[in-house]
């Protein structure tokens, strides 16, 4: 069985020190992915609380209010948003046309970004967060 090729699953930061912050992440990333990368990222501030910080969790960006509600990131062909398994298996059926993975929703990055859809997807993680505060 041949291995499978780990260069499309690194993300395009490639160096050994991790990012202090999503400005020095941006930094590291490709040309080819900037434009999206940068799309995915305002689209997700707007749908974010006011009051949340952008980080970095895991070496790649991420959105916390109470606790990281999104994590997004740049790689050679496509930009990746991690909103949590149960938000993308509510949105299976608008998710069709990309590649997922249990908690992961890949964009691809010689394709428009779907900013709705995304803001949909961030606005979801918003509100689950929100319930599990409320327990």
């Amino acid at each position: 069985m041949k291995k499978a090729n780990s260069r499309n699953r690194r993300a395009a930061s490639k160096s050994k020190i991790a990012p202090k912050n999503v400005d020095e992440y941006l930094a590291g990333i490709p040309e080819s992915s900037r434009g999206t990368f940068n799309k995915m990222r305002a689209a997700i501030r707007s749908a974010v609380p006011p009051q949340a910080a952008e980080i970095i969790s895991y070496r790649i960006p991420a959105f916390k209010d109470k606790g990281v509600l999104v994590w997004f990131a740049a790689f050679s062909n496509h930009c990746s948003l991690f909103p949590t398994a149960a938000v993308i298996e509510a949105f299976k059926d608008e998710l069709k046309t990309f590649s997922t993975s249990k908690g992961t929703i890949h964009f691809p990055t010689d394709k428009p970004l779907p900013t709705a859809l995304v803001k949909k997807l961030v606005k979801a993680r918003v509100a689950q967060n929100e319930s599990k505060k409320r327990r």
